[in-house]
């Protein structure tokens, strides 16, 4: 069995040490970056490249990583500012910044802090605008100033790699006093609000009430009016179904005396019967109600009479 010397036992533990030392270092010099944030890596101080997302590798003992920037959209909710309208009315105003970093380097590099610089810019922007505007119109234009600060903020941060999206005015606090005004105000308009809203409501009631009783008076008079015609038409009806049962009756007595007639031509009568119908006709008009009844002078024409009758009936047939 070979043994090793002890200098050549040394030389491996010294390589053994020096590749435990290379794997260490190049494993804290691999780098990855996220999908949503760009490496700004300076080499001896000065800037070397923007890395985006990926597995990178600095260069050990002269690269660094100066700053990782957020490429996501930002909100920055800056402390109320003390701002003095044109009518000379203080009043406390906080706004809140949405932003995004366009350029990385321009970033880190435009300005010492981004964040500070936007909340003192912000600042003098909102003081500017307010300065003139009254202290009504700072609380009805929130929209205008809130587009105003966005265009100024946007156009002065572009030379540090920021675009500014949004500026909203979130609070407006005027003085105790003027708040306690406005709300007295506010209570009377509401007041006002409901009188008015009231008296809507009893004019659209008594409208309704009016439109009601014009609706039933026209629906009482068509009702009227119906049973009016349906009446006149009942009495119309009832007439003329009189009529037709008249008419029937005299077509009836007219059909019973041909029927008689008929049945007396064919039964070929004498003269004694009929004398004998003659009498009992007159009989029959003596029981009428009748106060007067015209008989022949000489009742012995009667004969002469019947035979007329008979050589008539005769001749009908």
């Amino acid at each position: 069995m070979v043994l090793l010397s002890t200098g050549v036992i040394a030389l491996i533990v010294i390589l053994a040490v020096l590749l435990v030392i290379f794997i260490l270092i190049l494993a804290t010099n691999v780098k990855i970056v996220k999908q949503t944030e760009k490496v700004i890596v300076e080499r001896l101080g000065a800037y070397r490249a923007t890395w985006g997302v990926g597995i990178h590798m600095l260069l050990p003992f002269f690269d660094r990583i100066a700053i990782r920037v957020s490429m996501k959209e930002q909100v920055r909710d800056f402390e109320p500012q003390s701002v003095i309208t044109k009518d000379n009315v203080t009043m406390q105003i906080d706004t809140v910044v949405f932003f995004v970093v366009t350029d990385a380097k321009l970033y880190a590099y435009g300005v010492e802090n981004p964040m500070a610089a936007i909340n003192y810019l912000s600042a003098t922007t909102l003081r500017n605008i307010i300065g003139d505007l009254l202290l009504d119109e700072c609380l009805t234009s929130r929209e205008i100033i809130n587009e105003k600060m966005r265009k100024i903020l946007d156009e002065a941060t572009d030379p540090w790699g920021i675009k500014v999206n949004r500026v909203e005015v979130k609070n407006i606090l005027p003085p105790k006093d003027i708040r306690e005004a406005m709300e007295k105000q506010m209570r009377a308009e509401r007041e006002k609000r409901e009188k008015i809203l009231l008296a809507e409501g009893q004019k659209q009631s008594e409208i309704l009430i009016a439109e009601g009783s014009k609706q039933s008076a026209i629906l009482g008079a068509e009702a009227e009016k119906q049973m009016a015609i349906l009446r006149a038409q009942g009495e119309a009806e009832s007439l003329r179904q009189m009529k037709e049962a008249e008419a029937d009756g005299i077509r009836m007595l007219r059909e019973a005396e041909a029927q008689g007639i008929d049945m007396l031509n064919k039964a070929n009568p004498t003269d004694p019967v009929v004398t004998l119908r003659y009498y009992e006709a007159l009989g029959k008009i003596a029981d009428g109600q009748a106060t007067k009844i015209f008989l022949p002078s000489n009742l012995e024409k009667v004969g002469s009479l019947a035979a007329t009758v008979k050589e008539v009936i005769s001749d009908k047939k």
